[in-house]
């Protein structure tokens, strides 16, 4: 730590709204619920579209490539290959640790990890550091460093208590959406009015039930009720809450009931908790069927809209993490070699019979070998001398420019006869 006592001397943070604004955005919503990224996993919405993200970039094949003469190949004897594919760490599985981090990613819009190296820079270890106990901020000298406040046992990699100092050489750091390119913003903070009014909903609803789905209302009496909060009580302890629906009300002494509460009917409760599915699968771009919102999906078209899902949705956070990790793992004589990549091909894949004519075409005009298919689709590869990486075409096919050859040596071969 002696190593940065001068360097951080003078610590201005990156020019940042969000940090200036934050009580702004995680206050009180107008619905007046306060959202943050833990209150807004209580929506089942916000939960349903984080964990399919979260899992769909987690299950994802991911592997270090070598460039090579004839393209890329898997670089399996790389340190890295097995960070990333297996074993970030002794506590976790890759499919966790990338789970944990996409997470992080979408209710922070941050993602942090602290990088484990040995003396000559090798990658030894990556663990994840939670973003709302992270800072990031600029030295006198223009260099971004992090400051980690660690006040549990939730990061085995640092010792002790308090702040830690970590350079950009330490740190595994993918943004989100932001507007200095350095800090992301939070999808929460960004869109907390929408969520607020989610949870709204959901109390609203709750309370209802739990009030005997009976709306609030008033007890008249003709004369003067000499202690109203006795009647009050007896009411409510004989007819208020679930277990207390539906039992006939006695009222005595000329009393009425009258409801001035207003029926989830007249609020229209269910459009809007309908409405706020789509809004809240909108912010993260979610197709509504993904959870589980199948009115204006078919069999004709959800499987149009789970490729866009890939493509739009999937796709840019594949890039924003494979760039990610390139300039942070990657040594700089490694970067112009190797490369990171997630292999998405198996959720673009169609139905069987749109892949088996694919196959057959690829096959046909020979830019796929039988072991290249059998490969995609996970089946044992046949041996080379059965001849399993040969490729073939079509034999009636010739080039354009033999074309008019080949005819006119038929034409004279008929004429010659």
């Amino acid at each position: 730590m002696n190593i940065f006592s001068n360097l951080f001397k003078l610590r201005n943070k990156p020019i940042n709204v969000f940090s200036n604004a934050y009580s702004f955005l995680f206050g009180p919503t107008t619905s007046g619920k306060t959202v943050n990224e833990r209150t807004a996993m209580q929506t089942t919405a916000v939960y349903a579209c984080v964990r399919i993200l979260a899992e769909a970039i987690a299950s994802l094949p991911l592997s270090v490539y070598q460039t090579t003469g004839l393209g890329k190949e898997k670089a399996t004897n790389h340190n890295l290959y097995h960070l990333l594919h297996d074993e970030p760490n002794s506590e976790m599985t890759s499919f966790v640790f990338r789970e944990t981090l996409m997470s992080h990613l979408l209710l922070w819009g941050n993602a942090y990890s602290q990088i484990i190296r040995d003396q000559s820079g090798k990658v030894l270890a990556l663990y994840p550091l939670l973003p709302n106990k992270m800072s990031v901020n600029r030295d006198s000298k223009g260099n971004i460093y992090y400051v980690y406040t660690r006040d549990s046992d939730e990061t085995p990699s640092l010792a002790g208590y308090g702040d830690f100092y970590l350079s950009d050489y330490e740190v595994l750091h993918i943004p989100g959406l932001g507007f200095d390119g350095l800090i992301g913003y939070s999808p929460i903070a960004m869109a907390k009015n929408s969520i607020g009014m989610s949870l709204a909903t959901e109390e609203y609803g709750a309370s209802f039930f739990a009030n005997g789905a009976t709306p609030g209302g008033v007890l008249e009496h003709p004369g003067i009720v000499k202690d109203p909060q006795r009647i009050r009580e007896s009411w409510n302890s004989v007819y208020q809450g679930t277990k207390n629906a539906h039992k006939v009300a006695v009222l005595e002494e000329g009393m009425k009931y009258q409801s001035i509460g207003i029926s989830p009917e007249q609020a229209q409760f269910l459009e809007t908790r309908k409405f706020q599915i789509n809004e809240i699968a909108r912010i993260f771009r979610v197709p509504p069927h993904m959870v589980g919102d199948l009115e204006k999906s078919s069999f004709s078209n959800i499987e149009q809209q789970s490729l866009e899902f890939v493509k739009y949705t999937l796709d840019p956070w594949v890039t924003r993490w494979e760039q990610a990790m390139q300039k942070a793992l990657l040594l700089p004589g490694e970067k112009s070699q190797y490369s990171i990549k997630f292999n998405v091909d198996g959720l673009l894949r169609g139905d069987y019979q749109s892949r088996m004519n694919g196959y057959a075409i690829a096959r046909q005009n020979g830019w796929m070998s039988a072991n290249d298919i059998r490969e995609l689709e996970n089946m044992n590869l046949i041996s080379p001398e059965e001849g399993g990486d040969i490729y073939m075409v079509n034999g009636n096919m010739l080039k354009l420019k033999d074309v008019g050859a080949y005819a006119k040596k038929n034409t004279e071969r008929i004429d010659a006869k």
